[in-house]
């Protein structure tokens, strides 16, 4: 049975890289009617273009702030997969103020109108950056995740079902280092890398979807659901690119890489759940999932996930803890992801 079929579903940031994704696959998937609201006027006009004939899919502009606006939009949603953030760490640090507004002001806006609404269940999306954050925008994405806990935790009856799930780098957005390298490689002579021993989890935009869409039937409430990642060395994906890119353009002159220092704040591993975390984490399937912290206060609650075996976790998930992918492993992942010469298809907005 296609659980989809007769849910309605609303996304906030419908334009952004996971936003747009989330709604290809719920049209895929036979979603009864999808959503989308966004606050970037020109790519939403872009991302009706190829629904406009389709009565079941809507867009409308709208700022996630906007509490009497979502009211109406929320009329008649059975899931509200929440996307909307202000995610890019330099410029949330020099306007922390907007990644406030956005990402903690804006998502205890979607939490007040679905506990007013018929909801059924809302998901944020978050990201590594939350684990142990050195920025605004981590910080606030932490927040985010709080926020769809504590909700959880004090509403009054079944429903809304409120939680997190978090990943780490989507390669291929356009906020990702893919772009980057790739302008460097066409362009010059070298590729500019900021530490060799930086490491990241990575995923697809589209793996990154699935994950959030599996994560919203599993969870009972409060969860941050933990996606497994394969992991990168950067200095591996830069090699693999200039490899990749250099056969297939034909490019014949030497590509150097150069150590140019880590920037203020940027960690060189990422890290998806922290020493704290591990104490309440079971891992399930493709998932870890990372339980409330205050779990007396959470009435009848029993956190099983479908029947699906889950295992004790003993140690923290971070990226160079963990086995990486080695260069032909990349190139392979690289190629059969499209990620080198697709990535432009792909929009971003918030």
């Amino acid at each position: 049975m296609n659980p989809w079929s007769d849910k309605r579903v609303l996304i906030t940031g419908v334009c952004g890289t996971v936003g747009s994704e989330l709604l290809k696959q719920l049209v895929e998937l036979g979603a009864k009617s999808i959503i989308g609201i966004d606050s970037n006027e020109s790519e939403l006009f872009f991302a009706t273009q190829p629904y406009r004939n389709d009565d079941d899919v809507n867009f409308y502009l709208c700022d996630i702030t906007n509490k009497s606006e979502l009211r109406r939009l929320f009329k008649g949603i059975d899931i509200v997969l929440h996307a909307a953030a202000r995610k890019h760490v330099i410029l949330c640090e020099k306007s922390p103020s907007e990644a406030v507004r956005t990402n903690i002001i804006g998502t205890q806006t979607i939490i007040d109108v679905a506990l007013e609404s018929d909801v059924e269940r809302v998901i944020f999306t978050s990201s590594d950056k939350a684990v142990n954050p050195t920025n605004v925008m981590g910080t606030s994405k932490l927040m985010g995740e709080r926020l769809m806990t504590a909700a959880n935790a004090s509403k009054k009856g079944k429903f809304p079902i409120f939680a997190s799930t978090r990943f780490g780098n989507v390669l291929g957005s356009n906020g990702s280092v893919i772009p980057l390298f790739k302008k460097q490689i066409q362009e010059g002579d070298t590729v500019t890398l900021t530490d060799e021993g930086m490491s990241r989890f990575v995923m697809t935009i589209s793996e990154s979807a699935k994950l959030v869409l599996r994560s919203v039937f599993l969870a009972h409430g409060g969860e941050v659901f933990v996606t497994k990642m394969p992991i990168i060395q950067i200095k591996d994906l830069a090699n693999a690119m200039i490899d990749i890119i250099k056969e297939k353009e034909k490019i014949y002159r030497d590509i150097n890489i150069k150590i140019i220092g880590a920037k203020a704040g940027e960690k060189l591993y990422e890290e998806l759940i922290n020493e704290e975390e591990i104490r309440r984490t079971v891992e399930i399937e493709d998932f870890f999932a990372v339980l409330p912290a205050f779990k007396s206060v959470y009435k009848n609650i029993e956190y099983t996930f479908n029947g699906v075996e889950q295992k004790p976790v003993s140690k923290i998930y971070r990226s160079d803890l963990e086995p990486s992918m080695n260069l032909d492993e990349l190139k392979t992942y690289l190629i059969n992801n499209k990620l080198i010469y697709d990535y432009e298809n792909h929009h971003i907005g918030g």
